[in-house]
């Protein structure tokens, strides 16, 4: 039972519990708490479409691996060039070691302005400097969260 006016009435106490009989319900299609039209549901074994082309295409990729392999082992440079991306991790750049004057104790203004010293004179890296900078951007934003977090402990103990 809906109400079509823009206010809604408070359901009465013995309304609360009913639920509706679903052969009184007139309604065509679905509907919610109806009964299912399929007793004994979908049979055991049956597989879903989504999954037997999952099957097949397991199945093709692995004859596919099987070729592109066999080509590898015969010389072809391309083919081998794929299989050993794929089994091989991705070597990353690294930054070199830099040491350079630096004063962990002091502000971070002045750290800041320790590492672009040092850029300056070709001790470290612009791409090198600029991750240092970005470092003690995110240590200046984590003592203000302790800083805040001691601050409103000190509050909440009064």
């Amino acid at each position: 039972m809906t109400n079509t006016n823009s206010q809604a009435e408070p359901e009465p106490d013995w309304l609360k519990n009913h639920k509706a009989d679903a052969s009184t319900n007139t309604q065509k299609g679905w509907y919610k708490g109806m009964p299912s039209p399929n007793k004994s549901g979908r049979p055991k074994g049956i597989k879903d479409r989504r999954i037997k082309i999952n099957e097949a295409l397991l199945d093709a990729g692995n004859k596919i691996a099987e070729v592109i392999v066999d080509k590898a082992l015969a010389g072809d440079t391309q083919a081998a060039a794929l299989v050993l991306n794929r089994i091989t991790p991705v070597l990353r750049a690294q930054a070199e070691k830099v040491i350079f004057e630096f004063d962990a104790k002091a502000g971070l203004g002045s750290q800041v302005e320790q590492v672009l010293q040092a850029i300056s004179n070709g001790e470290v890296a612009v791409d090198t400097g600029k991750q240092i900078i970005e470092s003690i951007s995110a240590l200046a934003g984590i003592k203000q969260i302790d800083e805040l977090e001691a601050r409103l402990n000190a509050l909440e103990g009064k």
